[in-house]
């Protein structure tokens, strides 16, 4: 019988950042860098990659400064120098204007869009809607898949974009499954081979730093959500 060849994708999430300064102002999502547990995030897993050997034919990232920087903090753990491509369309879900969001919508703003099976028309913070997102995150992975020409990649992207990736996966359709965790510095597995339908989701939400995760049970959105509370309150 001959082997089914498929190919492999790592898909890992940027390393922790700091969204709100010490007086609890937002930082500009654009520009956040990586904090200390972010960076050690990054290099945990770079270590795992380093352990089993592993060379990338292609290493992608969104282009916001979080994404380059745990891209970086990889490559220097495994040895391996590779130009990074940069893919704007893979940038985080885009939100709206927080100050306009009145106090009792704040909840949904923040958490609504990762809330199980989420329908299209939700809005992620009162801006990018999830049908948006889809729309400019499934052509690009039908491009990936089209390039014939490597192997083994890594995308170091974002939470979001994550979701819709491993969501059509899963389910080779248009769906949102808002409740995949995806925590910083977390790399997936994914194998994928000719035919569009054709995916194998190998690993999910492996936390280097942190295996059995038991630090906190709460989202990243839950608690930035708290975080932007206490700003908007002092």
């Amino acid at each position: 019988m001959t082997e089914h060849k498929r190919r492999r994708i790592y898909l890992m999430r940027h390393g922790s950042v700091t969204y709100f300064d010490a007086a609890g102002k937002p930082i500009l999502p654009e520009q956040v860098p990586l904090n200390e547990l972010g960076r050690s995030q990054a290099t945990a897993a770079g270590k795992v990659f380093a352990q089993e050997g592993l060379r990338f034919d292609k290493v992608i990232v969104s282009g916001l400064p979080r994404t380059v920087e745990t891209a970086g903090l990889v490559l220097a753990e495994t040895g391996q120098q590779i130009k990074l491509e940069v893919w704007p369309e893979l940038e985080e879900l885009r939100g709206g204007k927080l100050s306009a969001i009145p106090d009792e919508a704040l909840r949904e703003a923040f958490v609504g869009a990762f809330d199980g099976l989420v329908p299209e028309h939700k809005r992620f913070l009162g801006g990018e809607s999830i049908g948006e997102l889809i729309d400019r995150v499934h052509p690009c992975i039908d491009r990936l898949r089209a390039d014939k020409s490597w192997d083994t990649v890594l995308l170091v992207l974002h939470g979001g974009i994550n979701r819709v990736i491993l969501s059509y996966a899963l389910t080779n359709q248009r769906l949102f499954l808002g409740n995949l965790a995806q925590t910083a510095g977390c790399i997936n597995a994914l194998d994928v081979g000719d035919a569009p339908a054709d995916w194998v989701v190998r690993i999910v939400n492996f936390s280097p730093p942190s295996h059995l995760q038991g630090e906190s049970r709460s989202t990243t959105m839950e608690i930035l959500l708290e975080q932007y509370r206490k700003s908007r309150a002092a």
